[in-house]
């Protein structure tokens, strides 16, 4: 089970960090239909599946693993951003990059801490506070940095981003709480197997 358990960590953590890698990549492509381009990227839609992921970790196996999954997800993922999609030619991709890393890790700690203090009242209010937070708090932190003072309307883009987070984090609850329930399946056999 101890194999099982760690491989269930590692995808956790990779799957941090590509969706943290995907979503620096398409933060730099502006939505060009319905009028969307001055509101909104790419990036808006993929970030908060980041999470999903840490509160299914979180809930899995508690707040200080869960730490460690943004631990490891945040270096990968940075190394990725860092490796595949930054142009070192362009000051907005280095800032991108670190903007992301930022906010990420804060946004991220701020969700794990949230998550943690409400996982025992009703099975929606843990991820969905702490990711309403930490994706506010997430949006904020990197606009700021990637784009404060570029010439970029990043108000206006961060507001849009931040919309679409929101709608996404109420989107997440449904895998949340599919998910949740084979997580418990994993427990109960992990418990018949040990006694």
């Amino acid at each position: 089970m101890a194999k099982i358990e760690n491989r269930f960590f590692f995808i956790l953590a990779i799957l941090m960090a590509l969706v943290v890698a995907l979503s620096n990549y398409l933060v730099q492509y502006p939505v060009n239909y319905f009028g969307l381009k001055d509101l909104l990227t790419y990036g808006a839609f993929s970030y908060p599946v980041a999470f999903l992921i840490t509160d299914l970790s979180n809930r899995r196996y508690g707040k200080n693993t869960a730490k460690k999954i943004v631990y490891l997800g945040f270096a990968l993922g940075v190394f990725l951003t860092l490796y595949f999609s930054t142009n070192y030619s362009n000051l907005i991709s280095i800032r991108i990059a670190i903007g992301s890393g930022t906010a990420f890790l804060i946004a991220q700690l701020i969700d794990v801490n949230i998550f943690d203090k409400l996982r025992k009242k009703i099975w929606f209010a843990a991820p969905l506070t702490s990711s309403l937070i930490g994706s506010s708090v997430d949006t904020f932190l990197f606009f700021s940095i990637a784009f404060y003072g570029t010439g970029i309307n990043w108000v206006t883009l961060s507001i849009g981003d931040l919309f679409v987070k929101i709608f996404v984090a109420f989107v997440m609850l449904i895998p949340f709480r599919i998910l949740l329930s084979h997580i418990k399946e994993i427990s109960t056999v992990e418990k018949k197997i040990n006694v």
